[in-house]
């Protein structure tokens, strides 16, 4: 951690779970021993979908990919010195294909001092959970203290002075109607007024200019955020053909097993496509590792 922050009166870290979360906590430490992460990559533009998401997952998994990779705890990061600054990540990709992951596992590596050391507070907000105060009347410092109660005793000044990271994950899942075009402007951290009208603001960057904003959405949702507002566009796809098999390596210690599997999901293209999913994986490796008790010669389930 740096010697800045380790002097501020900033709190050293904002719980990953609100409130308002009935979640159980994830073990971050036992999944990355069997875990693989899932591929993001940067986009030029937000492509609005209609077809379903696995018919999408079929047509990437077909697809040469050629847009440039990124890591999570970079996308922040000017990358080139034509690049200006990026204060807005819009972050699409289709559902269990590891969006709040990728945004809880960059919170916890900010929180431990491993990665964005200069950012002073990193402030997760899911739209799931700001639905249930849509009908309030909220100033952005009330906002944070009812999501994040450990934060009030922050002054108004301290905002705007702090270097912010603003996380608002899924908003596909948003109620509001995000009126970016017509809306009153607010720029006090204190003005009072409906928590949609906050947000657009803090988006548009009328209220908190320096703060940070990342956005995860699933891509049918993903174009209520104007283009104008977007600094930065990146898409995790899953897994890539070689991680789906590093995955179920790493899964099964029996390395015959584990070969099994691999040969198994290879040889039926809808496992194998939606096995792009890391959540998918999961669940196929748990239907299937009941081999493991089973006569080794005996037959996997038929696709």
């Amino acid at each position: 951690m740096d010697e800045d922050r380790a002097e501020s009166t900033v709190p050293s870290c904002v719980s990953l779970k609100s409130d308002h979360s009935k979640g159980g906590e994830i073990n971050f430490r036992s999944s990355d021993q069997i875990s693989t992460r899932s591929s993001t990559s940067l986009r030029d533009k937000v492509e609005v979908d209609t077809q379903h998401e696995v018919r999408q997952l079929e047509r990437t998994s077909k697809k040469n990919i050629q847009d440039t990779p990124i890591k999570c705890q970079d996308i922040f990061k000017v990358l080139s010195e034509q690049q200006r600054h990026i204060r807005v990540v819009l972050t699409n990709g289709v559902a269990g294909v590891g969006k709040t992951f990728s945004v809880q596992k960059f919170s916890l590596d900010w929180a431990e001092g491993l990665e964005n050391q200069d950012i002073s507070l990193v402030l997760p907000l899911s739209w799931r959970e700001l639905n249930l105060i849509r009908d309030e009347q909220h100033s952005l410092l009330s906002l944070l203290h009812v999501f994040h109660p450990t934060l009030q005793k922050i002054r108004a000044e301290d905002l705007t002075v702090w270097k912010l990271l603003f996380i608002f994950d899924g908003l596909d899942e948003s109620r509001f109607s995000l009126g970016f075009n017509k809306h009153r402007v607010i720029s006090e951290v204190t003005q009072v007024s409906s928590v949609g009208m906050l947000l657009v603001n803090l988006i548009q960057g009328n209220l908190l200019p320096s703060a940070l904003i990342w956005i995860t959405s699933r891509p049918a949702a993903a174009y209520q955020i104007p283009p104008s507002c977007v600094d930065r566009i990146t898409e995790v796809r899953g897994f890539t053909d070689s991680q789906k098999e590093e995955y179920f390596r790493r899964r099964f210690s029996d390395e015959d097993l584990s070969k099994r599997i691999i040969s198994h999901i290879k040889a039926s293209k809808s496992l194998h496509i939606m096995c792009l999913i890391p959540v998918f994986c999961w669940i196929t490796a748990i239907v299937l590792e009941d081999m493991k008790t089973r006569d080794q010669r005996g037959e996997l389930p038929k696709p």
